[in-house]
């Protein structure tokens, strides 16, 4: 093998682990059942401003409040990954609540140690949201 065809795989080989340690290949993984945001009108009572909130700093929440337009919507799932170290590099729903949480604590209910059953609201154009994050089991 010639050097400098050596010294370019060993160059792309660096790049994949570096990407892979910076979190941009963990987002591809897709393993596991996955997690949703649920979102659906609810009655009045506390909720986070979502006015206020930026749409790409909360992907999941935002993507559950625009499918739920004709009934109850979904975001796009989040998949955990190998051993759930995927979220430690990438932006998950849960992140979303503990920001929530963390804004407006009474318009967050945790429901344990697990996030499924997670419940926020959300206020967005004057409509309220209850948000619930939700793992239903894949179709076998």
């Amino acid at each position: 093998m010639r050097p400098v065809t050596r010294n370019a795989l060993l160059v792309i080989a660096g790049l994949v682990v570096a990407l892979l340690a910076l979190g941009a290949l963990p987002g591809l993984i897709r393993t596991g059942d996955p997690y949703y945001v649920e979102a659906t009108v609810a009655a009045g009572g506390s909720a986070v401003a979502g006015e206020n909130l930026s749409e790409r700093r909360f992907p999941y929440s935002f993507g559950a409040v625009t499918a739920a337009d004709d009934g109850p919507g979904r975001s796009e799932p989040y998949y955990t990954g190998v051993v759930g170290l995927k979220g430690a590099f990438t932006h998950t729903p849960f992140a979303e609540f503990e920001e929530f949480e963390a804004r407006t604590p009474a318009a967050v209910d945790r429901r344990g140690d697990s996030p499924t059953g997670d419940v926020a609201f959300l206020r967005v154009d004057g409509t309220r949201y209850r948000l619930e994050i939700v793992r239903p089991p894949e179709a076998a």
